[in-house]
């Protein structure tokens, strides 16, 4: 595949997929982004500067009937979907864009996968990864070639609202072994390594990428050396006892995501999600920033 061939990205709006059509043009891909109809304010801002480097945007939406969401992949040839949410846009949203992907004569689709690694893992393990489990069985029998690109668990989400580090009161809490290895990487990064995976013609299967692999000791060492601040590092429990407070907290709660960020930790520190192998070096043009980088940068 050659940067002439164009590309055609769901979830454009949403900070991943912004990132992935701004690392497309970057390498002088002819992009085109689907924005809903209505879109407004800084989303649709972002993607309308990118205008002036090329971008092509139309309207339409994942549950549109397959020949209008066709007539909007057009013709691209790679699909990517950053999509983020629930199970109408994650399952029968990206089926729907198969479909559609398909009739418009597509070749190749990368589906918005980016987490820790999903073919390691049960249905019921984690119901967001569920899902994404779900679509690719839904369609699995597309004649596009499916390429997922799959990140661990973002440096954002680690700092940030995950729940494991608590800024103001000085500690960095973790379930389970304290050594066991994870794979982290920046959003951005995830961005890079998914638009040289969408613009490598010899990609195939499953990409696995990291920006480092860090215990939860490393992770909280590095935290300390990037801040210079002394953080409290916390056993919550075993990961036997953090698997039993999902389920305390599933029987108690009608909405999921009150633990769906559990369920990831637990995935993480168990290793059952951990990555075998790591594909860094087929794009070693992708230089992903190293967590303490991040932090130093202000990222937190």
């Amino acid at each position: 595949m050659t940067t002439t061939s164009k590309i055609f990205v769901a979830g454009a709006t949403g900070l991943l997929g912004g990132r992935i059509v701004a690392a497309l043009l970057d390498q002088g891909a002819a992009v085109r982004a689907l924005v809903r109809p209505g879109t407004e304010g800084d989303k649709k801002a972002a993607l309308t500067a990118l205008e002036a480097r090329g971008l092509e945007l139309v309207e339409g939406d994942l549950s549109d009937p397959v020949e209008k969401l066709a007539a909007a992949v057009g013709d691209a040839t790679t699909v990517i979907s950053a999509v983020q949410g629930g199970p109408d846009l994650i399952v029968d949203g990206q089926v729907n864009l198969v479909r559609a992907a398909e009739r418009a004569g597509a070749r190749r689709f990368v589906p918005s996968d980016f987490a820790v690694d999903i073919t390691k893992l049960d249905d019921d393990d984690n119901f967001m990864i569920g899902w994404r489990r779900q679509a690719a069985a839904a369609y699995g029998d597309t004649s596009l070639e499916v390429l997922s690109v799959l990140n661990g668990a973002f440096y954002e989400v680690m700092v940030g609202f995950m729940g494991i580090v608590d800024w103001e009161a000085g500690t960095v809490s973790h379930w389970g072994d304290a050594d066991q290895p994870l794979d982290l990487t920046s959003i951005t990064d995830t961005a890079a390594f998914t638009a040289a995976v969408a613009l490598d013609p010899e990609a195939k299967g499953t990409q696995r990428f990291a920006g480092e692999v860090l215990s939860m000791r490393q992770f909280h060492q590095t935290l300390e050396r990037a801040t210079g601040r002394t953080l409290e590092l916390k056993n919550l429990g075993t990961a036997e006892e953090l698997r039993a407070e999902i389920t305390r907290r599933a029987a108690a709660s009608q909405n999921p995501f009150d633990y769906v960020g559990l369920q990831y930790q637990w995935c993480m520190v168990t290793g059952k999600a951990k990555f075998d192998t790591l594909d860094n070096a087929k794009y070693p043009q992708v230089k992903p920033v190293s967590l303490e980088e991040f932090v130093r940068e202000g990222h937190v």
